[in-house]
């Protein structure tokens, strides 16, 4: 019985130190396993409540990033900026930044000048990126795309200097020209002569504000809304018109042609000035006792037919640089930027806009020493009503030529015949 005893009383001994050792170790893991440690502190990151439904909703390019430098949240756009590749910030100084941010807990923003993916060009792109601590162990990223505003910032400084510089020129020229004729007072033909020049440089002056007005015209208005359809034979005509005492003075002719009897829908005070600059830049290029030819015609293309107005000179020809640049404002083909056709080089850049707007385009060929040939392309009148009818919001770029809009499907006019 002692025996017994002994041995019931050990077992039990040893049943109760199993347990209480068992108990301990499920305690330890118990506790070892809600302890947070380095795996889990970046493999389980979580956002503050709030954040990410914040972020879905920026229209800047977003990065959250953990103690790790790793991505915990980024928005598509960041994708499509290329800012995160494999799951890393693929831009070393942003990186840095979020580095120094997560130190000391200061906001930081910077301008950094990025390459662009997927182009062999170069090209930059312009983003602002700001950082900023989010909570007690991540890092967020915001980043704004400024490519486009600095590209129209570009712009307007380029045409706030080219009409300083253009306006300069007359204004200076009436200046000097003033204080010619107070000096030459007492002699009639001076004064005559500088009062001709006055008178010239005046009308220049006023040829250039016009046009100004014209181009934030055509570049600020619907000109649907006014639209009516217009007889291409009319334009014809007042462009004609409009170049006929230049072209006389030239002894240049002027010759119409084509298909009669066709319509385009749109402004026509617009589509009259577009046709008419091109002619006159015709006649203003082209040497004396040479031609002109103004030609209209039927295109069938897809989404309705168009109507083209080819205008034809003989006059220097346009270099294929030249070719890139033409339908630039205050560009001219002269390399001397020559005032002797008296331009404003804002001819072309009004023409562009004016068949834009009208949902057509403006094409050129040339060829040094031959002459150039400059197509006005337009939807018909009828195609033109309904597609503004049916899609008002349309970006009218549909019905894309069939040729090669470097190539002309007008002949050149022939060498011109040098006349005794």
């Amino acid at each position: 019985m002692d025996v017994n005893a002994a041995v019931a009383a050990a077992a039990a001994i040893a049943g109760v130190c199993t347990g209480v050792i068992a108990m301990l170790a499920f305690r330890w893991s118990e506790r070892e396993q809600k302890r947070p440690t380095r795996t889990s502190l970046h493999m389980d990151p979580v956002l503050p409540p709030g954040v990410d439904t914040v972020l879905s909703v920026l229209r800047s390019s977003a990065v959250v990033l953990d103690e790790a430098d790793a991505v915990v949240k980024a928005s598509s756009a960041a994708y499509a900026l290329g800012l995160v590749r494999g799951g890393r910030l693929s831009v070393e100084p942003m990186l840095q930044m979020a580095r120094d941010t997560r130190r000391d807990g200061e906001i930081r923003q910077v301008e950094l000048d990025l390459p662009r993916r997927g182009t062999g060009r170069g090209e930059a792109l312009a983003v602002s990126a700001r950082v900023a601590p989010l909570g007690s162990r991540l890092v967020l990223l915001l980043v704004e795309d400024l490519t486009e505003a600095r590209r129209i910032e570009a712009v307007r400084r380029d045409f706030v200097a080219n009409v300083s510089h253009e306006l300069k020129t007359p204004v200076g020229a009436l200046s000097l020209l003033s204080e010619a004729v107070m000096d030459a007072s007492d002699d009639p033909e001076a004064v005559e002569r500088f009062a001709g020049r006055m008178q010239i440089e005046a009308t220049r002056l006023t040829n250039l504000v016009q046009e100004l007005i014209d181009l934030s015209r055509v570049q600020n208005d619907d000109p649907l809304e006014d639209a009516e359809p217009v007889r291409v034979d009319e334009l014809v005509a007042e462009a004609i018109d409009r170049c006929r005492h230049a072209a006389g003075t030239k002894q240049i002719t002027m010759a119409a042609g084509g298909t009669a009897d066709l319509h385009v829908y749109g402004n026509r005070g617009q589509l009259a000035a577009a046709l008419g600059n091109l002619v006159e830049n015709a006649v203003n290029y082209s040497p004396a006792r040479t031609r002109v030819g103004i030609a209209a015609r039927r295109v069938t293309a897809p989404g309705g037919d168009h109507i083209e107005v080819a205008v034809t000179d003989q006059g220097i020809g346009i270099t294929d640089k030249d070719k890139e640049r033409i339908f630039e404002r205050f560009y001219r083909v002269d390399p001397a930027r020559s005032r002797a056709t008296g331009g404003t080089g804002l001819g072309l850049a009004i023409v562009k806009h004016v068949a834009a707007s009208h949902g057509g385009e403006v094409t050129v060929w040339s060829s040094e020493g031959q002459g150039s040939t400059f197509t006005l392309r337009l939807p018909e009148a009828g195609a033109a009503r309904d597609r503004a009818q049916q899609h008002p919001d349309l970006d009218d770029e549909a019905g894309q030529p069939d040729s090669d809009p470097e190539s002309s499907p007008y002949e050149p006019l022939p060498a011109p015949e040098v006349l005794p």
